[in-house]
């Protein structure tokens, strides 16, 4: 068992860290709120720290789930922050998604102090965390992968080493890519259906066991067309994903218009007030026939 440090309690911070905490580590938290943090402390027990660098002091372990790179950037190269205390040796994992250039600048950081260096965004929204059952993809050494698969096992349905330092973020805008269009697709189409006076549900039962079948049209076909938009992941974090790819895509050559495209459609639904309804909120700009 490990002397981990776990900063960013959150939708999806809180319950990974409560999974470690019922695994058997020991637990410093830290949280930009502190009565978010002796919350969480008095439910898994473990201990309240009043900085990043105070919760990272002795820990074998540091993660992290915060918001954005500023974030990020504070909490572990700011003056309170994490690497300022982290002893060379111990392992530092990221869960937040950011852009991959503060991945790679974090990697070269911890190097230079004898840090191992991970960045794992990951997948699964508070559902899956909840339940133990993200995906992670994750950038880093072999070494390091190797050392935080078993922490991240306490939460994780499954945990893919993708490559270098970067390269998880990278994979995570591929998913947002994705999510993207395909949200757009299963949009259309529902649109398409009731414009056409269908049955919902005999669509369904018809078109989800065959090729149109995803994720997306599993869960969210039948709430999407009962106007329920609450299911975690908002649109304004979807717009940050999207945004972060689509300026790697200007960095790395790459072409993204149906990506730019649903981006400015999601801006759409924040102008509708669907700034904290989940992405499938994406069909509320598809007037019903």
């Amino acid at each position: 068992m490990a002397h981990i440090a776990f900063i960013g309690l959150g939708v999806m911070g809180g319950p990974m860290a409560g999974h470690l905490a019922k695994a058997g580590h020991r637990l410093t938290v830290f949280n930009r709120s502190i009565g978010k943090a002796k919350s969480w402390a008095e439910a898994y027990g473990g201990e309240v720290a009043i900085t990043p660098a105070k919760a990272a002091e002795e820990a074998d372990i540091v993660i992290s789930c915060v918001g954005n790179d500023d974030d990020l950037s504070q909490i572990t190269l700011g003056r309170e922050g994490a690497f300022r205390t982290m002893r060379p040796g111990s392992l530092f994992i990221d869960h937040t998604t950011v852009s991959a250039r503060i991945a790679r600048q974090l990697f070269v950081e911890g190097e230079s102090l004898g840090l191992h260096c991970v960045d794992a965004p990951v997948s699964g929204g508070q559902a899956g965390a909840e339940n133990g059952r993200l995906s992670i993809m994750c950038g880093a050494t072999e070494p390091a992968f190797a050392a935080a698969q078993i922490v991240m096992q306490a939460y994780a349905a499954r945990i893919i080493h993708v490559g270098g330092a970067g390269a998880g973020q990278t994979t995570k805008m591929v998913n947002q890519i994705c999510i993207a269009g395909v949200l757009q697709g299963v949009s259309e189409a529902l649109r398409f259906a009731q414009a056409a006076d269908l049955d919902l549900d005999k669509v369904f039962e018809a078109i989800s066991g065959g090729a149109a079948q995803s994720w997306q049209m599993e869960n969210r076909w039948k709430t999407m067309a009962q106007d329920r938009f609450d299911f975690g992941f908002a649109v304004d974090w979807m717009r940050k994903d999207l945004g972060l790819a689509l300026e790697e895509a200007r960095a790395n050559g790459a072409t993204l218009p149906m990506t730019a495209l649903v981006d400015q459609f999601y801006a759409d639904v924040q102008a509708m007030g669907g700034n904290r309804q989940d992405t499938s909120s994406l069909v509320r700009r598809i007037t019903r026939a």
